[in-house]
């Protein structure tokens, strides 16, 4: 897709799905544990991953090569399920739109303090999970990215994640 692809983004995004499937999403933070569940928790965590790579021009590259993992990764995912050939690339094209509207979304929430609206939205698909549900993922979420911001790039882009 890019070109010249290396494998340098691969251990970030082992390190984004890792994050993504920790139980307490799915305990405390009541996210759904099933397939849209999952790719939302990995749409968060890639998201915020993102956008930490974004403050920094020399993140461009490695966020271009996390996309593509992401890609990777989805494609293979929707071929397991089932989904053929023809349909694959649509299914892909859409995942991209919700990961874009995703990283706006965060990004929004983030710079206006509140970041609820937007995992309403996107990480619980408009159903409201609770009060404590929805704090727990919410100060995870804040917390994961003060403590991304905090990392030098180098240990961002190695996948040493926080």
């Amino acid at each position: 897709m890019f070109g010249g692809r290396t494998e340098s983004a691969l251990p970030l995004y082992n390190a984004v799905v890792t994050r993504a499937r920790a139980p307490h999403w799915y305990l405390d933070g009541q996210v759904p544990d099933t397939v849209d569940g999952r790719f939302d928790m990995v749409a968060a965590i890639l998201s915020f991953v993102v956008l930490r790579l974004e403050k920094d021009p020399a993140g461009a590259a490695t966020s271009a090569l996390l996309t593509e993992h992401f890609v990777d990764d989805m494609d293979g995912q929707l071929r397991e399920l089932g989904i053929g050939d023809v349909v694959v690339g649509k299914h892909i094209g859409k995942m991209m739109s919700m990961l874009g509207g995703r990283i706006g979304a965060y990004r929004d929430g983030m710079a206006a303090g509140d970041l609820a609206p937007a995992l309403l939205r996107n990480l619980y698909r408009g159903e409201d999970p609770g009060a404590s549900a929805l704090g727990h993922a919410r100060d995870a979420l804040v917390g994961f990215d003060t403590a991304l911001t905090a990392l030098p790039l180098e240990s961002v882009i190695a996948g040493q994640l926080p």
